[in-house]
């Protein structure tokens, strides 16, 4: 999200227009937590994972009491428009503010990449990056100890993590929440493996897949399919680190998009990737679609998986 952080301050800048930083989201926006930011109070952060202006979630800002708060204190302090950074709760938020006639423009940021509207969400690239050195290296000792590897990454509803990660990365079998996979048929798959004569095996299993690591990993012990099973569950690692040249990039253009567009005037819309293009999405449409991940991913990592 930094990167997207210095696009709007720095662009903003550039029209005129000051920026305050909202701490914790909604809830600092609730509390009224607020700060200046400038182009300086911005540098050297576009390397940084995470957020300099933290993150929280706002049971309280879900309700209409909570949201008429958060527009008194944007009117207290003078704040004319809002730029939200988040997924589908912070989305559905800023949806709910533009119903009550606030300005305001949405910029995707999930790992999950599950934001109907926008090709790439903001730090899907850096989590995937993250995700791949961490099967490369399991694939080390995978083939050192004649072991399968069970790989679990983010992505409740959408499996768009596991799908790339598992063809980039060179997996045996993936297991998303859109496909229904019998514990048999990864039984097969890695016994298949061991037939052929490979000296290890790779799944990846999105976290919202039917089976999960753990209970694959024991059904799997039960039926003896060549190799003895390991757990390996990524976790919050693939929240954080050194964003990548792609997501720099796409925070940036993000973040100046959203500026421009609240300088125009509008409001109620998200930004988004659309082939090659940033483009403006009503957030009506994206809070009420949900993005799922393409089969087509699917079926090009069976066909490589050998």
């Amino acid at each position: 999200m930094n990167p997207c952080i210095r696009a709007v301050v720095r662009t903003a800048s550039h029209y005129g227009v000051e920026v305050a930083g909202i701490s914790e989201g909604y809830e600092g926006l609730i509390r009224g937590d607020m700060r200046e930011l400038t182009p300086r109070s911005v540098g050297g952060i576009l390397q940084r994972g995470g957020t300099i202006l933290q993150t929280a979630r706002s049971d309280y800002f879900r309700t209409d009491k909570g949201q008429r708060e958060a527009i008194r204190q944007m009117n207290e302090k003078e704040i004319e428009g809002l730029i939200v950074i988040g997924g589908d709760g912070s989305l559905h938020g800023a949806h709910a503010l533009a119903n009550k006639n606030v300005k305001v423009i949405g910029v995707p940021a999930s790992i999950d990449n599950d934001i109907w509207g926008t090709n790439m969400s903001i730090g899907v690239d850096t989590a995937l990056n993250t995700i791949l050195v961490a099967i490369d290296n399991l694939r080390d000792t995978a083939s050192s100890h004649n072991r399968a590897f069970l790989v679990e990454v983010m992505g409740r509803g959408c499996g768009y993590l596991a799908a790339m990660a598992g063809i980039i990365g060179g997996a045996e079998m993936i297991l998303l929440p859109e496909v229904d996979t019998s514990v048999e048929e990864a039984a097969g798959v890695i016994e298949a493996a061991y037939t052929r004569g490979k000296n290890h095996s790779i799944i990846v299993i999105a976290e919202g897949a039917e089976i999960g690591a753990q209970d694959l990993k024991m059904k799997l012990d039960e039926m003896d399919v060549g190799f003895r099973t390991r757990v390996t569950i990524l976790g919050h690692i693939q929240r954080g680190g050194r964003p990548t040249a792609f997501d720099r990039l796409l925070a940036t253009r993000l973040g100046v998009k959203a500026v421009e567009s609240l300088a125009e005037g509008i409001s109620g819309e998200m930004v988004g990737l659309r082939g090659s293009k940033i483009e403006l999405v009503p957030l009506e449409k994206v809070v009420s679609k949900n993005r799922t991940v393409n089969l087509e991913y699917y079926e090009m990592a069976r066909m490589l998986a050998f």
